[in-house]
């Protein structure tokens, strides 16, 4: 009969000794003295669980995603409140210290289940496990030998685990129908060059918030941040990054997110902002299972999420030995593929439109599940022609991708300047304007029906 491999970490080897005795599907295969021990043994392959009963405080959300690369399911026996709240923030299943041998082999059993599931499932399909992101996205396992990879889907085969597998499926969707329902997240991306997306973002964003809505805007550049500075923010303090340093420890509530975002007040609302990197060589800060989590709370607490994307879509783990070292793109991949709608924005001229219709191909390739919208930005007949509008459209039926180029924001040199120098929004500082209200249409186009949804009376932009 198959086993379930586990090591163990602290004062619980006895009662992992009495688990060893029931003879059921747990095998423990190293008694360790130390997490890096643990950690080394897991990353062997030799283990697809990991019993923690001891240096709990050591595991964070980085920790956890190498562990999950390896297809190690982690549990952790703790009495203390604050650890078991942390811990289960970050996913891990907590136990008490009076676990009884028999509770504490079911509980493995559970928490092993639960992470092949979705592998089982591929499998009855007849699909492959593909990768994202240098992780499998069945979650069992990254190494390339025989280990870890080739271990969890042997221990399915047992009909208890396959039994357990429902029960855990069961639950799932019970859970999924009682949740609340989250917030819309609308990323707002563009190729290389200077297409104009911080400009998009922070304006989309305040129309949406004068408009009623709950809005969190999002700085999430890691190669060259600018919302604060184009806000008129004089700030230092790099709230994604602090948001993603709470959430790699499971300390990041809605209160705490509360703590490191900044409340930007204009004319006519307000809106939450987490501000980017203050420099961009920081960005290994930003681990792509803190950036998930942070997404995963913010859209909870903000009717629309607006996230301002880097331009780089590569998935670049090829640059690195490490396959859960921190990526670079991974924060523009984890905003892309979580977001509800994708503005996909580019310049209106003989190279920026070329530009986006190639990387609308290559988000469709990464975030295949995303809806996207394509903006022409900067549109002026000096660098088109004459109806310069019509031009542009022509030139993408012809050469474009399959999604209509609907949105055409006019270049105004004049505005966007003098908003800058006075760190406003185009709604404050020019609300006539053409672009301005090319803006205003473009997101109630992009948000209307979480705008009909809205609990708050709308209030008028050019109040």
């Amino acid at each position: 009969m198959n086993s379930i491999p586990v090591v163990s970490v602290g004062p619980a080897h006895g009662l992992m000794d009495d688990v060893e005795r029931l003879h059921a599907q747990v095998s423990v295969v190293r008694r360790c003295e130390a997490l890096t021990e643990l950690l080394a043994v897991c990353q062997s392959g030799l283990a697809t669980a990991a019993v923690l009963a001891s240096e709990t405080e050591g595991l964070t959300g980085t920790l956890l995603d190498r562990l999950s690369a390896v297809g190690v399911s982690v549990l952790a026996v703790t009495d203390q409140e604050n650890e078991v709240t942390r811990l289960r923030a970050l996913g891990v299943t907590t136990l008490p210290s009076t676990t009884d041998a028999p509770e504490l082999a079911s509980a493995i059993e559970a928490a092993v289940v639960r992470r092949v599931r979705p592998a089982l499932d591929a499998a009855g399909n007849g699909r492959g496990t593909g990768k994202r992101f240098g992780t499998d996205s069945g979650g069992d396992g990254g190494a390339s030998g025989s280990g870890s990879a080739s271990q969890p889907a042997k221990h399915v085969e047992n009909p208890r685990l396959r039994e357990r597998a429902r029960d855990a499926e069961t639950h799932a969707r019970v859970t999924a129908v009682s949740e609340p329902r989250a917030g819309k997240v609308i990323a707002v991306w563009g190729p290389v060059g200077a297409p104009g997306r911080t400009v998009v973002a922070a304006n989309v964003a305040a129309e949406l918030a004068a408009s009623g809505l709950s809005v969190m805007l999002i700085d999430a550049d890691t190669y060259g941040a600018s919302m604060a500075a184009t806000l008129g923010l004089l700030d230092e303090s790099a709230g994604l990054a602090q948001a993603c340093r709470l959430a790699d420890q499971g300390l990041l509530t809605e209160a705490a997110l509360a703590e490191v975002a900044i409340t930007v007040t204009f004319s006519a609302g307000a809106l939450s902002l987490l501000s980017g990197l203050t420099r961009a060589d920081r960005w290994p800060e930003l681990r792509q299972g803190a950036v998930d989590r942070v997404l995963a709370l913010t859209r909870t607490v903000a009717d629309v999420v607006v996230i301002d994307c880097g331009f780089c879509l590569e998935a670049d783990e090829e640059l690195s030995y490490d396959t859960v070292a921190p990526r670079r793109n991974a924060t523009t991949l984890a905003s892309v593929v979580a977001a509800d709608l994708v503005l996909a924005v580019g310049q209106g001229d003989a190279i920026g439109i070329p530009r986006l219709i190639r990387g609308v191909g290559e988000l469709a390739a990464v975030a295949p599940g995303a809806s996207v919208t394509a903006v022409a930005n900067k549109v002026r007949k000096e660098a088109v022609g004459r109806a310069p509008q019509r031009a542009l459209a022509a030139a993408w039926d012809r050469f474009g991708p399959k999604i209509p180029l609907t949105h055409f924001l006019p270049w105004d040199s004049d505005a966007l300047g003098l908003a800058l120098k006075r760190g406003q929004l185009l709604l404050e500082s020019a609300p006539t304007s053409e672009l301005r209200l090319a803006l205003q249409k473009l997101s109630h186009d992009a948000c209307a029906p979480a705008q009909q949804m809205a609990a708050t009376p709308v209030i008028s932009a050019t109040a």
